[in-house]
């Protein structure tokens, strides 16, 4: 997927100008937190599990090499085979060969979003293989051409009224003037759309959950049974997955199981999760002749060690851009890459370059919720300050905050400039907003004050205050 981070300020006033989008985004705003919320009320121990899937990533992560190469050894005992990539070019590259030593024509994929990372869509696309998405939400954004805007719900930016005119377009072997007012009715028509393309696939191309090293087996977690469809079916299965996915057991993987669901969509657990471990043996009745394992590094071993490991942890739940005001204001496509929220804040700019990616770090409010609801404990705040930090050492950011920032270090240094001018912009602000208490417009703030009010400042200045009480009480 081609990058447009750099982007980031003009894709954001376009969703904010995009009527559409706003009203989809205003009820995707509850949806997400609200299930979560019930679903861990329901669960006691589920901090203790949050600590426990901490410690198995970070015990993983620390630990990465051994596991790697254990979980190599059983997929090879399986029957299997495992391509390790240094980068996205290898890993199509990889597939590529795949398909064509399986004289594949057709490929279908249940989402991955490393396959969004690497392009490899595009990538067959241009050697005259067909990729089919088979997740609904994946499948509706093929069709009209568009990058998914959410890890866990790509088609979430649509409304039902657009799925609709995309399915008349799109499927002109139908009656152009059926009815699509009902969501049941276009599920059954892609379903009938896409049940001979999974009949006829070469080759399935998968993501997966997790890597099992103790088995040699891969995870996979959707709600459609695409996945399993996507695997059993065609002659091929790969699976295409980063080299942090791995987990040491069967029962480390069955802990981080329990905390994700619960996280991304506020289930219990995924309809479908299934661990498929290497080709068919000589007495299953199906299930693929060949399995092959993809892993990918792509910038992932850079962050060990460092102070981005943590992002390593993520499950891809999407709790972090559920919860985020920033997203839910702007939408994922904003972001103008694979992944978006808080996680692709961090993430984009370690795997693309802080120079395309400067712009998102910045899109927080740094309110925190992202971490309080992290499955994984993520710093994700921490790590936002940390690249805004590098992006100052490096001269990325905006003039005007580069200027602002420095006029704020010189008052700082004098303290009673610092406070005369704090108090007399205080005061300042109170007549702005009047009666209400509330400004509508700012000198150099109409980013906010475009969208929103900004209260006014109560009371004197925290200074003023801490003198006045000082000097009464000493």
């Amino acid at each position: 997927m081609k990058s447009t981070a750099s982007q980031f300020p003009q894709n954001a006033r376009e969703a904010l100008a995009d009527e559409t989008l706003q009203n989809v985004l205003e009820n995707f705003a509850d949806g997400f937190p609200r299930k979560r919320a019930a679903a861990i009320s329901r669960l006691d121990e589920f901090d203790d599990l949050r600590d426990a899937a901490r410690d198995i990533k970070n015990h993983v992560l620390a630990n990465l090499d051994t596991y790697l190469t254990r979980f190599e050894e059983r997929v090879l005992e399986n029957g299997g085979q495992v391509h390790w990539c240094r980068d996205a070019a290898e890993a199509c590259q990889t597939i590529l060969e795949i398909c064509q030593a399986a004289n594949a024509r057709t490929v279908t994929k249940s989402k991955s979003m490393i396959g969004e990372e690497i392009a490899i869509n595009d990538f067959l696309e241009r050697h005259d293989i067909e990729p089919v998405e088979t997740d609904l939400g994946e499948y509706i954004i093929q069709l009209r051409e568009e990058p998914p805007s959410h890890i866990i719900a790509p088609a979430i930016h649509l409304s039902k009224e657009q799925v609709a005119e995309t399915f008349v377009e799109k499927h002109t072997d139908r009656d152009p003037d059926r009815t699509l007012t009902e969501p049941r009715v276009m599920l059954d028509e892609a379903r009938a759309e896409l049940r001979g393309k999974f009949l006829g696939a070469d080759v399935g191309l998968t993501g997966a959950n997790m890597l099992v090293a103790e088995t040699g087996s891969i995870a996979t977690v959707t709600n459609e049974g695409n996945a399993d469809l996507t695997m059993g079916l065609p002659r091929v299965h790969v699976a295409l997955a980063s080299i942090e996915k791995i987990v040491p057991t069967l029962e480390d993987a069955s802990t981080i199981l329990r905390v994700l669901a619960r996280s991304a969509t506020g289930q219990e657990m995924s309809v479908y999760t299934t661990f498929a471990t290497g080709p068919k043996r000589s007495d299953d009745l199906d299930g693929p002749e060949q399995f092959h394992v993809v892993l990918l590094d792509n910038g992932r071993s850079e962050l060990l060690g460092s102070e981005f490991q943590d992002i390593l942890r993520c499950i891809r739940c999407g709790s972090c851009i559920n919860h985020c005001p920033v997203y839910s204001t702007v939408g994922g496509h904003a972001y103008g890459w694979v992944y978006p929220g808080p996680m692709g804040s961090v993430l984009s700019p370690a795997l693309i370059g802080l120079e395309d990616a400067h712009h998102l770090p910045n899109a927080s409010t740094l309110c925190g919720k992202c971490e309080t609801v992290c499955p994984m404990h993520i710093p994700l705040p921490r790590m936002l300050r940390s690249w805004r930090t590098r992006q100052v050492e490096q001269n990325l950011q905006a003039a005007t905050s580069r200027y602002g920032l420095e006029l704020w270090a010189f008052m700082a240094k004098r303290p009673r400039l610092y406070r005369v001018f704090s108090a007399m912009a205080s005061r300042v602000l109170r007549m702005m907003a009047g009666k209400n208490a509330r400004i509508r417009w700012l000198p150099l703030g109409g980013g906010w004050t475009s969208k929103r009010d900004m209260p006014a400042p109560q009371g004197p200045t925290f200074m003023s205050q801490w003198k006045q009480n000082r000097d009464r009480y000493s």
